[in-house]
């Protein structure tokens, strides 16, 4: 018999403040058939004034764990992927697990940007395949909206606001990639491209600082790194893009996603899209799609999932899992 970390519940939550392409056109110079055409993004959601990460990543939270039928003080850890924490610390993930009523088990935060997800989900299944942990709640969260310079068209429009959650558990499986559960993980960086995505704040400068992005350079290496790591995920348990069921791609960029899936030579009809309601939700994109890829009826138990996200540092991953 094989451990397996296997997907017990999910759930999302979105700030009340829905801000559609209209209301962009009045702060910056754009207009919503730019938006769309470059980017697939209709639509995004802001958090409210004082509304933090980890009031977003607790209401996720709730709903997951409300999903998955579990209490939270079953739970032995809890990791929150995001870049956007509501101190330099201590970690988001300890106000989340303060905001749940769980005084047990251990909370850490994982910062990989957009990619932060999928490295919160391998951290995940390592600490459930070593015994660590027997049930980790693995968040995205992200409050983006502060981070953007509002006279920077090519940015400011692309993100929003949200949080998604999932429960994983223990279970046993039979070893093959028949088991549900998480089958394989794939991870990278390469820091010689930090100076394509990132923010001029921090300790150096001694302010927040905005969101700095060379898009076409991106976009070049998103394509390419996307595919090259969920093959490789894939090719680790013997399977092919033919054997997927849904890819639940970070929901950057419609035309990344078209192209990766292009690729992958999975058709887009096996392809969970939300980027038009949520736009670029960073670590918070993938949980987010497959909440509502699971609300929706797309993702169904025994399907066969791949989820692949880049972000910056470059960092970039997939998880390959049976739902």
């Amino acid at each position: 018999m094989t451990t397996r970390a296997v997907v017990l519940g999910v759930g999302h939550y979105l700030p009340e403040r829905l801000v559609p392409n209209s209301e962009l056109e009045t702060l910056v110079e754009t207009s919503d058939e730019w938006i769309r055409t470059r980017s697939g993004i209709e639509r995004r959601h802001f958090a409210a004034e004082g509304q933090t990460t980890s009031d977003l990543a607790i209401r996720a939270a709730r709903a997951a764990l409300a999903d998955a039928g579990v209490e939270a003080d079953t739970v032995d850890a809890i990791i929150l992927a995001t870049s956007t924490a509501d101190l330099t610390f201590p970690a988001a993930a300890t106000m989340v697990q303060a905001g749940l009523g769980m005084t047990r088990g251990f909370a850490f935060d994982v910062q990989a940007v957009c990619a932060g997800f999928v490295y919160a989900m391998a951290n995940a299944n390592a600490l459930i395949l070593s015994g660590q942990a027997k049930r980790v709640l693995v968040i995205g969260a992200e409050t983006f909206s502060r981070l953007m310079d509002w006279s920077d068209r090519s940015t400011c429009v692309l993100f929003g606001d949200g949080a998604g959650a999932l429960v994983l558990g223990a279970a046993e499986g039979s070893g093959t990639t028949a088991d549900r559960g998480i089958l394989s993980t794939d991870l990278h960086s390469d820091g010689q491209f930090r100076d394509l995505l990132y923010v001029d704040g921090g300790t150096s400068t001694g302010t927040t600082g905005h969101l700095r992005m060379e898009g076409k350079e991106v976009f070049r290496h998103a394509v390419e790194k996307l595919a090259e790591t969920a093959h490789a995920a894939l090719e680790k348990v013997g399977l092919t893009g033919g054997d997927v069921d849904w890819i639940v791609p970070h929901q950057a960029n419609i035309r990344i996603i078209e192209a990766t899936a292009k690729r992958m030579q999975v058709p887009m009809d096996r392809v969970v899209v939300t980027v038009q309601d949520h736009g670029n939700t960073s670590a918070a994109s993938i949980p987010l799609a497959l909440s509502v890829g699971k609300a929706r009826g797309q993702i169904k138990p025994g399907d066969l999932v791949v989820t692949e996200a880049i972000g910056g540092g470059l960092a970039w991953g997939s998880v390959v899992l049976r739902w």
